[in-house]
């Protein structure tokens, strides 16, 4: 049901009926533009597009929280999730309704979080991108729910991330860390870079994962988080990453020093903090930073670092690339190549070798001779 009338004071007043029998009205100038807002309502509520206008009221925090609770997500990504959330959106969009957002100002929330401000450091373009991603879902979700008639994220433009090439850590860069670390903590080091594994599947390694007389540890789960002061664990990041990993006797040896004197902690972790308690990622990075500063490794490289160098061993040593994605738990062995492949010996001068071995000849045999 729609009307229009003409007020006492000049203004023309349209008016309609939603299906719910919510009555929706608005004033104008001009006839002619209260028939056009009426025809345009009429038209999305025909075609399956109408949104009601008091659907977009509910914030944005409170819509976001809805959304995540209700996502199929691993224990990290949950974790990961909530995380971004609160700490980058949450703070400049978490109070403002849905409807409200506006794509310029989505755009100008990524622009504020790619520079440095007021106690806060700028945030890397791929954590921006992954951000972006997240508060895009919560939208696209709210336009799927008839909240929002179109996505305020729709055509951000997004910082690019640089393309940059993973540079190892050294070995006398990878003694530094060790040798800076808590005495309880050397050990989590030399175990990391002798295994390649994630920091969290580190952080989460217990006993029972360990055989020592088969030289091997198999990695099955990941730390997700410490709630009080207990573990949660989690699947590794990928089903590729479940694996089993052959122990070098070095790293044997260094585990069974550091067993002998640190006794496996709260749900049997191998390595823990002073009291006991699994070591967060957060406990983790505060203990990372400054070794890694002073061991002169590159901005925000953290522990995963250890990974990059396990892995540069391996390709220095002549492994290929399906055993180095086995170690490594990768999915594909082209994610081992992208992330890798400038580590490979370079295959120019074997190219030139070996097209020289078959082709190759004096200079007098391929002088060309006039036959007549």
């Amino acid at each position: 049901m729609t009307s229009i009338k003409q007020r006492e004071d000049g203004k023309w007043r349209a008016r309609y009926r939603d299906a719910g029998g919510r009555e929706h009205a608005r004033h104008f100038s001009r006839k002619v533009d209260a028939r056009r807002w009426l025809d345009e309502v009429t038209a999305a509520i025909v075609t399956g597009q109408y949104v009601d206008p008091s659907a977009g009221r509910v914030t944005f925090r409170v819509y976001a929280e809805q959304w995540r609770e209700a996502q199929v997500h691993r224990p990290s990504s949950q974790a990961h999730v909530e995380s971004l959330l609160r700490r980058h959106a949450y703070p400049t969009l978490g109070e403002r309704p849905l409807s409200s957002l506006l794509p310029s100002e989505i755009q100008a929330w990524v622009k504020r979080l790619s520079v440095d401000g007021p106690g806060r450091k700028a945030l890397a373009p791929s954590t921006i991108g992954v951000l972006h991603s997240i508060v895009s879902s919560v939208f696209k979700a709210a336009v799927r729910d008839r909240r929002l008639v179109a996505n305020p994220c729709e055509g951000t433009r997004l910082p690019k991330a640089p393309k940059t090439r993973v540079v190892p850590p050294t070995t006398e860069q990878v003694d530094v860390v060790r040798s800076g670390m808590p005495k309880r903590l050397k050990a989590l080091v030399s175990f990391s870079a002798g295994t390649g594994m994630r920091p969290a599947e580190v952080r989460g390694l217990t006993i029972d994962r360990l055989d020592v007389q088969e030289r091997e540890v198999l990695v099955d789960r990941q730390l997700v988080a410490v709630r009080g002061g207990r573990a949660v664990f989690g699947p590794p990041k990928t089903e590729a990453s479940q694996r089993r990993i052959p122990l070098p006797q070095s790293v044997v040896d260094v585990l069974v020093l550091h067993l002998e004197s640190y006794p496996p902690g709260v749900d049997g972790l191998v390595f823990t903090l002073d009291e006991g308690t699994p070591i967060s990622r957060q406990a983790m990075g505060h203990l990372w930073r400054p070794l890694a500063k002073a061991a002169g490794l590159p901005e925000r490289s953290g522990p995963h670092s250890l990974r990059h160098y396990y892995a540069s061993l391996l390709i220095r040593f002549g492994e290929s690339v399906t055993t180095v994605q086995a170690r490594l738990g990768h999915a594909t062995a082209a994610e081992t190549l992208d992330t890798y492949s400038h580590l490979w010996p370079d295959s120019d001068d074997r190219t030139r070798d070996a097209i020289d071995s078959v082709l190759g000849a004096p200079a007098d045999r391929l002088r060309t001779r006039d036959p007549r």
